[in-house]
């Protein structure tokens, strides 16, 4: 009993109990791999944050592992991640006032905060507002932290002393600042990300800044970088994390409150995207509400070993899936390695250069920067390119916590512009007697004597006198009389809102007075339950309930007829008296 609890809770330790030796050779061949990848990004992207990189390494272990037992993805490698980074700084540099010990302490407590926030998230499966990160909104987004990171590794691949963390500060500052350029670190630094981009387009599959890395330590120490004026990382301390406690105003930490908010719903829409893309890729389901849990906990787990807030690790999901990853047994196996050079091997990374550090930065940013798909934005989509374009410069001039939520706030009020003022169609029937919309492009007739109607949107309170206003308006711009207005009700009566069914039943009266019939085409038993429950008229004196707009079609046509009949009967009763008369 114990152990099926456990298991509802981690569903990822029954595949653990239950291993297949079959897989072992496998996982750990992607294990190996997996780390060779995630040791020099971890790394790496504690430069972003201005604390120690050994920091890197505690944010990957204990994450890993949690993740192999809440997780129900097979292939995801969870880690630090270059865009979760960037917020982290964005917040906690100006905060700390340069103290990377306060930065240490606020990137726990932020990383904490975020873990939680996905907890409650997962507790009421929220994982739908991840959505308010849309593909335009993160295009911008993935854009603004790119330039991002490009600039604040200025000055570790020029040589030069610290520029500020402000984009549009330290733009500003580094013309006057390029006196300072240190010849030999940046050639380092061109070299590297030479070599990076040279293992990305002829070798891919291999751990190129593992190699660069690796390669640049060696060359550190041989020769001496540091004497020579290449500045290098330094002593990093050794084993397990300490934990060290600053004094410093605790009213700070009420300043993450909203930042690690934001942060959460940026991990949480990068995170689902990888998830369900791998999960597609390889034909099975994952749980998403059990990932948004188990997000949750990674990040509880890496705050509680000292780490960083970390989230799905693209690439290094990609290189598991590639080298053939069967379960989550790689992330276990990519652990013990990370752990093993952080007991054994941290002495060595003391020689990495911060030149080199700076080249896999920029590389790694180079894979979020695309102009092209903002560029196929403003061909399909203009909408979508300005919202992109809009977070794209907001992240740059404002900063990355309030550029995203000045994105988030234009994303929506676009979203209630398109409620409030949707598009709409008038629908005709083809050759084949196939309702279809008219437009200027085709040859679609209108039904004569009809008027068939598409609102493209859900009708609800702020809408529904937009939506009367339309229906009058067409009416009148009629070149020939009406009879009929049929409404397609499935794409637009969605839930019993009182207010639209109190306008619908106005509008049917307006109708009738105006000597035309109002049809309601599509959910008829619901829109029937709706309007008894508003205690408002059915037919004849409100609107008449058809299941879809054929039958609306055939009951017209079968009232047309029906008329025709009862006139010629008409004709021929007022023939036959007035003959009558005649011969009387």
């Amino acid at each position: 009993m114990l152990l099926h609890k456990l298991i509802g809770w981690m569903p990822g330790l029954n595949d653990l109990i239950h291993y297949k030796k079959a897989f072992i050779k496998d996982d750990i061949v992607a294990g190996l791999s997996v780390s060779a990848v995630a040791l020099p990004v971890a790394i790496a992207y504690t430069q972003l944050m201005g604390i120690n990189p050994v920091i890197g390494l505690y944010a990957c272990i204990l994450p890993m592992i949690v993740y192999a037992l809440f997780g129900t993805s097979r292939q995801l490698i969870v880690g630090p991640d270059v865009a979760t980074c960037a917020v982290i700084a964005s917040v906690t540099m100006p905060l700390a006032m340069g103290n990377s010990d306060v930065i240490w302490e606020l990137t726990i407590i932020m990383t904490i905060m975020t873990g939680l926030w996905c907890l409650l998230a997962g507790y009421f499966r929220l994982a739908i507002f991840a959505e308010f990160l849309s593909q335009p909104i993160l295009t911008g987004l993935f854009n603004g932290v790119a330039v991002t990171i490009v600039a604040s590794q200025m000055s570790n691949i020029f040589g030069l002393t610290p520029l500020p963390t402000n984009f549009i500060a330290s733009v500003l500052a580094l013309p006057g600042k390029i006196v300072e350029l240190h010849g030999i670190t940046l050639a380092l630094a061109l070299s590297s990300l030479a070599i990076l981009l040279l293992f990305k387009k002829f070798r891919p599959t291999w751990p190129s800044t593992l190699i660069v890395m690796v390669l640049g330590t060696v060359l550190s120490g041989f020769f001496d970088f540091h004497a020579a004026g290449i500045a290098i990382i330094g002593d990093i301390g050794t084993g397990l994390p300490h934990i060290h406690t600053p004094y410093f105003d605790f009213l700070l930490y009420k300043e993450l409150l909203i930042p690690s908010l934001n942060l959460t719903v940026i991990s949480i829409a990068s995170y689902m995207m990888t998830v369900r893309s791998f999960a597609e890729k390889n034909h099975y389901e994952v749980d998403i509400d059990q990932e948004l849990r188990a997000l949750g906990y990674i990040n509880i787990a890496a705050g509680i070993s000292q780490g960083f807030a970390v989230s799905a690790a693209t690439s290094r999901t990609a290189v598991n899936d590639a080298n053939g990853g069967k379960t989550q047994m790689v992330s276990v196996v990519a652990a013990l390695m990370i752990a093993l050079v952080l007991f054994f091997l941290t002495q060595y990374l003391s020689f990495i250069p911060l030149a080199v550090l700076g080249a896999v930065l920029v590389f790694s940013a180079t894979s979020m920067f695309s102009l092209s798909t903002l560029y196929a934005m403003r061909k399909t989509n203009r909408a979508d390119f300005i919202l992109a374009s809009f977070t794209f410069l907001a992240v740059l001039v404002v900063g990355l916590v309030n550029g995203i939520g000045f994105a988030i706030l234009v994303g929506l009020l676009q979203f209630l512009h398109t409620v409030f003022r949707p598009t709409d169609l008038l629908l005709g029937l083809d050759d084949g007697g196939v309702v279809r919309s008219m437009r200027a492009d085709n040859d679609i007739k209108p039904i004569p004597g009809a008027l068939l109607y598409r609102f493209n949107s859900p009708l609800t309170y702020f809408n529904i006198s937009y939506f009367k206003k339309r229906i009058h308006q067409l009416i009148d711009d009629s070149p020939t009389p009406l009879q009929w207005v049929i409404i397609d009700a499935a794409s637009s009566f969605t839930y019993n809102d009182s207010t639209v069914m109190k306008y619908i039943s106005e509008l049917a009266n307006e109708l009738k007075n105006r000597e035309i019939k109002l049809i309601l085409a599509g959910r008829s038993s619901e829109l029937r339950s709706w309007l008894l429950k508003n205690q408002l008229a059915l037919y004849p004196k409100g609107p008449i309930l058809v299941p879809d707009l054929y039958f609306a079609i055939g009951l017209m046509q079968s009232y047309r007829e029906q008329n025709e009949i009862n006139e010629q009967t008409l004709a021929l009763d007022s023939a036959v008296a007035h003959r009558t008369s005649q011969l009387n």
